[in-house]
């Protein structure tokens, strides 16, 4: 078989993807957007088709699969709806750290709720004076008995709320910088959790985003993942990863737009011909779909590398990068095609610009992700 081409299981699984998520979920993702609230029941249909969570592994539950299936997983559920999306990678989020840095106990414990859907995971890191500089990070955790008393707000935090679980980074060693901030796993229902009023976001307005306040939330020492003070290797080691899972998410938006200019200009006439027979817009096409083909293959060449090859943290940070500007750029041309349509809620571009937009800003902003790959470049 050609390396490049992915093996036949992989496109029949992602053809049940797409046939599920065309057939439940796009239907509904015009009137998620509109309400801006986390669709429960496009939640129950990913946990009935097994997508809600996709690689937990066997023995807790899970279905095994590996970071290309769960790519693709991402992509097509994206590209019908990109906020329902953010369920998959919120639980990629919480999971990973678990998978990587996780005791067997840890992993027993949590890992069969989120692969039977019964709960979502959150993953808290960021705080309002703490986005790309992680170190700078104000949130506490003080040994206190046998476990740790969490104090502090985080911010911008996907699924907050609706979340069972949530990693949670906090600061154990003001004195070490950032070898100072350790990991927990922090539920829900642990007494002084708050969240602040869910963000009035230009996009991906189906996906809850709030503070979460920590006021003397105290939590067992057996939360902790990994030793004391490894909170920023846990943080990078499951960044890695995880943007993989955002830029098959761009991906996804971005085949969305180009698939909605193709049926518009195959069909829209002008001056007595259909708009898709000018040249200057077949050029436009064609560079959208190198584009997306383009970025799509960085991701499979990013997932290839998830099970912790050395140059993973390039691949991942490449995919990412290229794949959101990849969808920004994508779906701006989308709505030029489209005209005044394109500007109006009567069709999809417009919305599905205002997705992509997040993908070049969170799991680190493509600023930080040239940084990354400058670093691995330099040495």
């Amino acid at each position: 078989m050609t390396p490049y081409l992915l093996p036949a299981e992989y496109e029949d699984f992602r053809a049940s993807v797409r046939a599920m998520a065309q057939d439940r979920i796009a239907p509904r993702a015009a009137e998620v957007d509109e309400r801006g609230e986390f669709p429960h029941d496009v939640h129950d249909e990913l946990v009935a088709a097994g997508l809600h969570a996709v690689g937990i592994p066997e023995q807790y539950g899970g279905d095994g699969a590996d970071a290309t299936a769960s790519a693709i997983a991402v992509e097509e559920v994206a590209r019908a709806c990109a906020s329902s999306s953010t369920i998959l990678t919120s639980n990629k989020l919480g999971v990973t750290p678990l998978l990587l840095f996780g005791t067997e106990e840890q992993k027993q414990r949590y890992l069969p709720a989120v692969a039977s859907g019964e709960a979502l995971m959150a993953y808290a890191i960021s705080e309002r004076e703490a986005g790309s500089d992680v170190g700078a990070m104000r949130c506490r955790a003080v040994r206190d008995g046998d476990g740790y008393r969490l104090d502090g707000v985080k911010t911008w935090i996907t699924s907050a709320g609706i979340a069972r679980l949530l990693v949670v980074f906090a600061v154990t060693d003001p004195e070490a910088g950032s070898r100072g901030i350790s990991a927990f796993v922090v539920h829900v229902d642990d007494p002084g959790i708050s969240y602040g009023p869910p963000e009035r976001k230009m996009g991906l307005r189906g996906s809850v985003t709030r503070e979460v306040f920590f006021e003397e939330c105290w939590i067992p020492a057996d939360r902790l993942l990994g030793a004391p003070g490894r909170g920023m290797r846990v943080a990078l080691a499951t960044l890695d990863r995880t943007r993989v899972s955002i830029g098959a998410q761009a991906v996804g938006i971005a085949q969305a737009a180009l698939d909605a200019a193709v049926g518009y200009v195959k069909q829209r006439e002008q001056f007595g011909r259909r708009i898709g027979d000018f040249q200057g817009v077949q050029f436009k096409i064609a560079d959208m779909g190198m584009q997306v083909t383009a970025a799509r293959q960085l991701v499979h060449a990013a997932a290839a590398r998830a099970g912790g090859e050395p140059d993973l943290t390039f691949f991942g940070a490449a995919a990412k990068c290229f794949a959101s500007d990849t969808a920004m750029r994508v779906t701006t041309e989308a709505v030029q095609l489209f005209g005044g349509y394109g500007y109006t809620r009567d069709f999809p571009v417009e919305r599905l610009m205002r997705d992509a937009k997040i993908t070049q800003i969170y799991e680190g902003t493509n600023e930080i992700q040239r940084v990354v790959m400058a670093r691995q470049l330099l040495g």
